[in-house]
């Protein structure tokens, strides 16, 4: 029997980026398993987007030959697309376009950047794709530098060329623009959104049962291998590979941000990779991870990043208000507690009979 349990892990591409992160290795491995009395059991896995992806699917009837071509290219449109280290990407050639000059987009790009405005609107600006510049000043973009703490001037700097407001998005015409000089990065929303090709690419081929992860980021329909919701686990951030909690799910995505693996130290303060674009600042509040549920990995993926911004209270808030279903730790005092959205509540009530019947 095969038991399908994803250790969900804070985003791989979140920026920043370590190296060329986005480099297309072309390996795809295809598992092919089952026996006459039950369906088969298809797992494909590869490299993409500078990540690893899995994919498993319970299939009542034949899955189609060249699945894992068509996985590899859902996959690859949102890497040729939206990739900051492919020169003629259309990311890449958006950050290169004048002022007021507007430029057509595949409808990928469009979408992607339809859920980045929406989060962007919603979160009061603490999703900013265009955060960018205050990264690498900060020391975590692409070319990771020394632990460095800019200046205020520097900062302030930095901060006139941030802005999301700047990009303008025609979806009648599918073209954007912009309103002054800024660079985007979308790989807080483009790695849950290629989940979602890949997923909604299943169910077109009435293969209704899967799990898809790529980098850490999940969606999930029907049920595992052994006729049972799948179980995924939120990484504890005390110790790596540690289990915090695990989930029984049917339907939905997941993702998680967190900042206990990329930060660094200095006179006794403590200064994550996550900066709060609003400020040009790392965060200082005591959130650690956000795990967050949501119908579609991109939502899911954004808003995590979202949250992970805000902090616990005003994040924990915002989800109410939202219906978000939110998962949070919080360092305490060199321990970690839990805290979770309304929404959330019927996770915990699932997890917990589940852990009852399986010790039982």
């Amino acid at each position: 029997m095969i038991l399908a349990v994803n250790l969900i892990q804070p985003s791989a591409l979140e920026r920043p980026f370590k190296g060329s992160l986005w480099r297309t290795c072309g390996l795809l491995l295809l598992l092919l398993s089952g026996c006459d009395s039950g369906p088969d059991i298809v797992k494909i896995s590869g490299t993409k987007m500078g990540t690893t992806y899995h994919i498993t699917v319970v299939a009542d009837q034949p899955a189609p030959d060249n699945l894992g071509a068509l996985i590899e290219a859902e996959l690859g449109r949102v890497d040729h697309s939206m990739s900051t280290y492919k020169p003629d990407s259309e990311i890449n050639r958006f950050n290169r376009l004048a002022v007021n000059q507007s430029m057509a987009v595949s409808s990928e790009f469009l979408e992607v950047l339809t859920i980045a405005q929406s989060v962007w609107l919603n979160s009061d600006g603490a999703l900013d794709p265009s955060v960018g510049p205050l990264v690498d000043l900060w020391g975590f973009g692409p070319s990771p530098s020394e632990d460095q703490i800019p200046s205020d001037e520097q900062i302030s700097a930095a901060l006139a060329t941030v802005g999301f407001d700047a990009v303008m998005i025609d979806t009648n015409e599918q073209t954007i623009a912009k309103s002054r000089p800024v660079a985007i990065d979308l790989s807080a929303v483009a790695k849950g959104y290629a989940v979602d090709l890949v997923a909604d690419l299943l169910e077109m081929n009435a293969l209704p049962d899967y799990l898809v992860e790529v980098g850490g980021e999940t969606r999930v329909s029907g049920l595992n291998p052994e006729g049972q919701p799948w179980r995924l686990a939120i990484e504890s951030p005390v110790l790596i590979g540690q289990i915090e909690r695990v989930l029984a799910l049917t339907n939905g995505a997941v993702a998680t941000s967190g900042d206990y693996r990329n930060y660094f130290e200095r006179d006794g303060a403590r200064y994550s990779h996550t900066i709060d674009p609003r400020s040009g600042q790392p965060i200082g509040h005591t959130l650690a991870s956000v795990t967050l549920l949501a119908d579609t990995c991109a939502e899911a993926d954004a808003w995590a990043t979202a949250l992970m911004v805000l902090g616990d209270k005003r994040g924990l808030e915002l989800a109410n208000r939202l219906g978000l279903a939110v998962y949070m730790l919080s360092r305490d005092n060199g321990e970690f507690t839990a805290s979770y959205s309304k929404t959330f509540e019927p996770y915990m009530a699932v997890a917990t009979q589940q852990a009852v019947s399986e010790e039982s």
